[in-house]
């Protein structure tokens, strides 16, 4: 028994995702365990479709098991994003690779990279080029450079090479047995806004789908039936415009003591915020009037959704508490039965149990995210709805 994990948001999931399942079978993994996001993705906002309905999509084209990454941790930044995702896998106890897309293709530059990235001399570089005013990112990759050439640098660059340095990364930082194991992406490029004969980007099937245009070509089969009978049923797609009043609500609420307490808010950030949100008419008032050159619409996009969902920096130091299964097949059940000899962390289907077994702040959070979710479907959900619904067994 083989077990490759992966760590996926499946917004929705698409024939590139089938593409990297498969490649990872034909490596030789006889199960999949993806760690998958809930009911918010890591750009900030909510996902098109419920986490169930992702599950069952997944289950049904190529995935085994589906561990939820709790909405505390799924819209943070690409580096805890990745440590909490890789945390879980890890936690698990039974995964043997950690798979992942990547544009390089190559898992020894991206380990290399991380390693770069990780060393005390690149942070006094950093520091440097942040005191000369640019952003972060390009401190960083200046910084990688002169420690580890240009081919690592040009790493940071790339969306999917980005991410699999934060997997490395998150991997070196819990000393994991977990090997990376990376797969060349096929077709079209991340957020492309074309096509590649039937694979196309998330973003791009995104569009598609809330503009009501054919997205069926760019999705398995069997995923079109689950993602038809939400659609149908008007349970999707949950909209960000929908909750526009919603947080804008919340924002005027928060003072500018408010502001800094809330994760990435520091240098200053916080007046900027509280100005922004006394005088923004939308959300992209708000974030324009909030953007500056060192601070990215998406880290705005995920503040919001703090302030939303009352998330605090303190909230950040609370690790991952336990294996929320949200679906599974019948391999899926092999792996559930080695979890069992396994796992360092309490794992089941119920969020009410695993709430008690010290994961209430989490399942907290989680139900919050869940009602604001809800409220952005064009029939909205009832309140509470994450306790009663029931995992996905295919």
């Amino acid at each position: 028994m083989k077990t490759a994990g992966i760590v996926a948001e499946y917004n929705p999931y698409h024939n590139g995702h089938r593409y990297l399942a498969e490649k990872l079978r034909k490596q030789g993994a006889t199960h999949i365990a993806a760690v998958m996001s809930g009911h918010l993705v890591q750009r900030g906002e909510p996902a098109l479709f419920s986490k169930w309905a992702r599950a069952e999509a997944a289950l049904r084209c190529g995935v085994d098991l589906v561990i939820e990454l709790p909405s505390l941790y799924a819209a943070l930044s690409a580096e805890r994003f990745a440590l909490a995702a890789v945390t879980l896998l890890n936690r698990m106890g039974c995964v043997d690779w950690l798979g992942f897309g990547s544009e390089s293709g190559d898992t020894g530059l991206l380990w290399k990279t991380a390693e770069a990235c990780t060393s005390p001399k690149t942070d006094a570089l950093i520091r440097t080029e942040l005191a000369e005013g640019v952003s972060y990112a390009a401190a960083r990759q200046t910084a990688v450079e002169r420690l580890a050439g240009a081919e690592a640098a040009a790493v940071l660059s790339r969306p999917n090479d980005l991410l699999g340095v934060e997997y490395c990364k998150a991997l070196q930082r819990l000393r994991s047995s977990i090997v990376p194991v990376t797969v060349s992406r096929a077709g079209v490029e991340h957020d492309a806004p074309s096509a590649s004969q039937k694979i196309a980007s998330a973003s791009l099937v995104r569009e598609k789908i809330k503009n009501g245009e054919p997205f069926q070509a760019f999705v398995p089969e069997s995923a079109r039936a689950v993602y038809g009978a939400e659609l149908a049923h008007r349970t999707a797609p949950c909209r960000m415009e929908r909750l526009e009043t919603v947080l804008l609500f919340q924002l005027r609420r928060y003072s500018q003591a408010d502001f800094t307490a809330l994760p990435d808010v520091s240098e200053g950030l916080e007046s900027r915020l509280y100005r922004a949100a006394q005088t923004a008419r939308s959300l992209e008032e708000f974030y324009s009037l909030a953007k500056t050159k060192r601070y990215a619409h998406a880290r705005l996009r995920r503040i919001s959704l703090y302030a939303a969902l009352e998330i605090g920096k303190r909230d950040l130091e609370i690790p991952p508490p336990y294996l929320r299964i949200l679906g599974m097949n019948t391999r899926g059940k092999e792996i559930a039965a080695r979890m069992k000899e396994h796992a360092r962390l309490p794992y089941g289907t119920s969020l009410a149990k695993l709430a008690r077994m010290g994961g209430n702040r989490v399942a907290e959070l989680e139900i919050r995210a869940g009602d604001l979710f809800g409220l952005g479907l064009p029939a909205p959900f009832p309140s509470g709805f994450d306790y009663t619904k029931e995992a996905v067994f295919v």
